[in-house]
């Protein structure tokens, strides 16, 4: 969710008539868009909105950045994983910003603190994939590699319940608003709504054919996507899924000729009618509409 407004923040500054954006920065028929300056020194992994001015991202530098939207000044720098930043979360308009890396920990920073993590979350046995915080910022959603899932007392660090399944390499995480309920994806190929309440799974939409990448969840908490893996042209499709109905999905967005690995919605205030976007290693961004399943252009 966060990430799908931080996406909605950046469509907002561009064409609703551009769909497709290259890795150079440039989008076809016109020049370049806007970016922001280099604020790590090598690759970033994650990114998610902080405020409506600022945004959050992780790097393979092992490093957080806070970074102003407007000015593309990094304002803040949070130091302390050992190992690469593989996911960046935090609740919009919070103080607080939480981080998963290849270190096996989940850290916590404070905006207005110390530079150092104003908490720890040790506990997964190999690389920290997934991150979902609740919308009061008071529990956390972890999962890994290691085929668990963890929820965290925010406050404490204490981890309140572990729940393990056989071949969940867990690769996304998003808490629904205003529900107890977390979206997971894995490469098992399955996408899993969790209760949070007791951490048991109460539901599990068909499989599908390849591994899932990615997940988001509307604004409105009625509807998921999910992103697959892909390659020639075959996969790469993201699914809408309705949570009220969880069984079949009701559209599919295809066009991508590897692996999508990210979806997110686009707030209403961005687009004239609802709106998804994708990212893919084909190169291209591209925008559709949520119902019919076409590309804006």
């Amino acid at each position: 969710v966060l990430v799908g407004r931080a996406m909605g923040k950046l469509h907002s500054k561009i064409s609703l008539h551009t769909t497709k954006y290259r890795a150079d920065g440039s989008r076809e028929g016109a020049g370049p868009v806007g970016q922001l300056g280099p604020v790590h020194t090598d690759g970033v992994s994650s990114v998610a909105a902080l405020e409506p001015d600022l945004c959050v991202s992780g790097g393979r530098d092992k490093s957080v950045a806070v970074c102003s939207w407007r000015s593309g000044a990094a304002l803040r720098r949070f130091l302390g994983h050992e190992r690469e930043v593989t996911k960046v979360t935090c609740a919009l308009d919070s103080n607080r910003v939480f981080s998963a890396s290849r270190d096996k920990m989940v850290m916590m920073w404070e905006l207005h603190g110390t530079s150092g993590p104003r908490q720890r979350f040790p506990g997964h046995d190999l690389v920290v994939t997934g991150l979902a915080v609740s919308p009061d910022v008071s529990q956390l959603c972890t999962g890994s590699r290691d085929n668990t899932v963890c929820k965290w007392d925010v406050e404490t660090g204490e981890c309140l319940g572990r729940a393990a399944i056989s071949r969940n390499l867990v690769t996304h995480l998003c808490w629904v608003p205003g529900e107890p309920y977390v979206i997971q994806t894995s490469e098992d190929k399955t996408i899993r709504v969790w209760d949070s309440r007791e951490l048991r799974v109460a539901h599990t939409f068909p499989a599908k054919r390849h591994i899932q990448t990615c997940c988001d969840v509307s604004q409105d908490g009625r509807f998921c996507l999910s992103s697959s893996s892909g390659s020639s042209g075959e996969g790469g499709e993201a699914t809408l899924w309705d949570l009220r109905q969880t069984r079949n999905h009701v559209c599919e967005y295809k066009g991508h000729f590897q692996t999508t690995t990210s979806c997110v919605f686009l707030p209403r205030g961005s687009v004239f009618t609802p709106g998804v976007a994708t990212a893919s290693c084909d190169g291209t961004v591209k925008v559709w509409d949520r119902d019919t399943g076409g590309t804006r252009g």
